[in-house]
């Protein structure tokens, strides 16, 4: 079956970037390209079908254009507009197309982690049926290396497995926080530090044998390197993005159904590079 991939279109001129990166995508997977645009429900009826048929115009040149700035083959796309909520009507497309991705355009109010839980991105993300890509790095930048953030949880491992899937050519840096419980009391204290060395130490074997069970489940796999840090998973994932940004940060959904994590308004209010959220399972 074809793999489509739907892009959500606001015809904005941020949303330039990701509407390049889906048509890179598109043409380098051999998916099926969905570009979507949501008109507002509660214009005139008139006005709603002489407006579908400028948005699908200006879609298709806008197409055109940026496949000639790029220099990036043509894939097969279908252009449509659907009147209603955005990010309602983003799922609902999702879910009947069978979409194997959607990509949107990044947060535009950067800095503001307050604003960014009420947006169409973050709805879209709280509710996707399957990876959410928000794009803010121009689409002539290759996806070299990319950072997951991994624990032991049923969402990294989901994460992780649809990284490892998606981009078998890639450089993949897994990141795991970690603390020892006693550190702050013990830390000086040389038995305590040979026992928090060795439980590290032990740490990082449980993460490389699960690492290796699911890389044995692909006949592709990209070169891979692990990184173990320690702090609070937040401060720790931001000081290595403002370090040495990747390419592209692969992260799980990590909020309560409905909600998202600190770490991900963040992430959005703040991107350092493009960003694909999994959801948890």
């Amino acid at each position: 079956m074809t793999r489509t991939l739907l892009f959500a279109c606001d015809l904005s001129a941020e949303n330039r970037a990701a509407f390049a990166r889906a048509i890179r995508l598109a043409g380098e997977s051999g998916a099926r390209l969905d570009i979507v645009h949501v008109l507002d429900p509660y214009l005139p009826r008139r006005v709603l079908h002489d407006l579908e048929e400028a948005v699908v115009t200006d879609i298709g040149a806008t197409l055109t254009d940026i496949r000639e700035d790029y220099a990036l083959a043509e894939p097969a796309s279908l252009i449509q507009t659907v009147a209603g909520e955005p990010y309602t009507e983003i799922i609902r497309e999702a879910h009947e197309r069978e979409a194997d991705m959607i990509i949107l355009g990044a947060h535009r109010k950067r800095g503001q982690p307050d604003l960014v839980h009420g947006t169409t991105l973050a709805r879209v993300l709280r509710s996707a049926p399957c990876p959410v890509l928000s794009v803010s790095q121009p689409a002539n930048r290759d996806w070299n290396d990319i950072l997951v953030p991994v624990d032991f949880s049923l969402t990294s491992r989901h994460t992780l497995r649809e990284t490892l899937k998606r981009f078998p050519e890639g450089r993949l840096t897994l990141l795991h926080a970690w603390n020892i419980p006693g550190e702050r009391e013990l830390g000086s204290d040389t038995g305590y530090a040979r026992w928090r060395d060795r439980e590290v130490e032990r740490l990082r074997s449980h993460l490389e044998q699960e690492t290796e069970q699911l890389m044995a489940e692909l006949d592709d796999v990209p070169e891979l390197s692990l990184e173990l840090q320690q702090g609070d998973p937040l401060e720790v994932l931001m000081t290595q993005l403002r370090r040495q940004s990747p390419d592209l940060l692969a992260l799980g959904s990590r909020g309560q159904l409905g909600r998202h994590s600190q770490i991900t308004e963040r992430l959005l209010a703040e991107p350092h590079c493009d960003i694909m959220l999994c959801r948890p399972w």
